[in-house]
């Protein structure tokens, strides 16, 4: 805090603040931290006095009341023999029309895109220069989305989406050209027409660190791009395009982390303009990844589950607050919190209706979970039971890998929905003292698949 207001311990501003190299010249122009105090040093010195007269000497772990109840009788675990140890899998995707899965590992020195069969033997793989962290296909069409110099936090303009197609019957892909170059640590990208031209435009998270953008790019074809800016702030992390108010028009909802955290509605005005309503704010402290639209209480209007668990800056302890939120949705697209399941560190959340009975489940990963007490909130299956009453259930082999990302779909064809879990172990976690993380990077997997045998 004290950083952000111009206080500093010597004169002037560290130079670790900024980063490194090029980094160093993008947060300075910034103004993130200025050079003077920007209010009286009198009530600086007050605020640190409240903090220290109020702040609690300890905060406790939460407890559950339950345990996790064990085994997956609905789910079997397979783990894919193949893996780049260790692994860092920063991206999973089940492919359509059962054609395997497409996994990423995104180590600094070379970044592989790693296709599988249906069933889950390597087929091919290919190498890039900077990290995969989100794909999506179009006919014969893959759209890359890389982050750049890495996934860890920067502020580089190194992202990029990247066009891989084929071409004369291929099973394989061509060489990736880029399509759309300068942005800053891309995390997401969502598509859809925005502008009603039958041309498909691009949401893009750029979340970098310190600066970061959410903009949308309106395609003008043959490859070409306008971009356009919608929110001048960092940590644009889930975006889902939608006519949310059935006026013909696709709207964008948006959840931002970092500083100011929220979930934002950018409403359609035609002619490439938008109007920013705030639906939901949340703490600086939350750490929000993800959100989805989907109807839990079968009105017709769709609810929206929310995930906070980012738990790796500077308050590495177990919150209270972390874990997996519906907020139900009036009818006019105005939300209130509805339900709650505590999950230390969860990562992402995915409804579906698993079991085939009518109504939504979920599966969750946690990339922070307690490790002393509850490791296997690594993943969690909640099982609806009408009204948001959900049982949750684990499995033993939830530890097997440090859940990063996570996908869901057919993956066999037989009619119910499968999941995919991608591992990062780039390092071992702060407080495990269970010995999980020596073991994931010598014998972690990558990708393990939970097949669903619900048919």
């Amino acid at each position: 805090m004290g950083h952000r207001l111009g206080f500093y311990k010597g004169e002037h501003q560290p130079d670790s603040l900024f980063g490194r190299g090029e980094n160093i010249a993008i947060v300075r122009r910034a103004g993130i931290y200025p050079e003077n105090q920007t209010m009286a040093t009198e009530d600086w010195n007050k605020i640190i006095a409240f903090y220290l007269e109020n702040a609690p000497d300890t905060i406790l772990a939460p407890k559950r009341s339950e345990k996790i109840k064990k085994g997956l009788a609905r789910f079997t675990y397979k783990e894919v023999n193949y893996a780049n140890r260790p692994a860092m899998t920063t991206m999973v995707k089940i492919l359509p029309d059962q054609r395997g899965i497409a996994y990423s590992d995104g180590k600094r020195e070379q970044s592989i895109l790693t296709f599988l069969s249906p069933d889950l033997e390597k087929t091919y793989d290919l190498g890039f220069a900077a990290t995969p962290v989100d794909l999506y296909e179009k006919a014969d069409t893959l759209y890359l989305t890389m982050a750049g110099v890495g996934v860890f936090p920067n502020d580089l303009p190194g992202g990029s989406l990247q066009k891989l197609s084929k071409s004369g019957g291929s099973a394989t892909y061509n060489a990736a050209t880029q399509v759309i170059g300068g942005m800053q640590r891309p995390v997401q990208t969502a598509y859809g027409d925005l502008n009603n031209d039958g041309l498909e435009d691009i949401v893009a998270c750029e979340f970098g660190d310190l600066t970061g953008n959410l903009v949308w790019f309106e395609n003008k074809g043959q490859n070409r791009y306008s971009k356009k800016i919608l929110r001048a702030k960092p940590g644009a992390v889930s975006a889902i395009i939608k006519d949310v108010n059935s006026d013909g028009l696709q709207d964008i909802v948006v959840l931002m982390a970092q500083g100011d955290e929220g979930v934002f509605l950018y409403t359609n005005k035609g002619n490439g303009e938008f109007s920013e309503k705030r639906l939901l704010s949340f703490s600086p402290l939350n750490g929000s990844l993800y959100i989805e639209l989907a109807d839990f209480n079968n009105d017709g209007f769709e609810d929206l589950i929310y995930v906070a668990g980012d738990n790796a800056d500077r308050t590495p302890f177990l919150k209270a607050y972390h874990g997996i939120y519906i907020f139900q949705n009036d009818g006019n697209f105005n939300f209130s919190q509805s339900w709650f399941y505590q999950m230390n560190g969860a990562y992402k959340a995915i409804p579906r209706d698993y079991d085939l009975d009518g109504d939504l489940d979920i599966a969750a990963i946690s990339f922070f979970p307690d490790y002393v007490n509850a490791p296997e909130e690594s993943f969690v299956y909640l099982e609806n039971r009408g009204d948001l009453n959900f049982r949750d259930f684990s499995f033993p082999e939830a530890t097997s890998g440090r859940w990063f990302v996570m996908d869901a779909g057919d993956l066999d064809g037989d009619g119910d929905i499968d999941l995919a879990l991608g591992s990062f172990v780039y390092f071992e976690p702060m407080g495990d003292s269970t010995g999980l993380g020596k073991r994931w990077l010598t014998k972690g997997p990558s990708v393990a698949v939970l097949e669903n045998m619900t048919r």
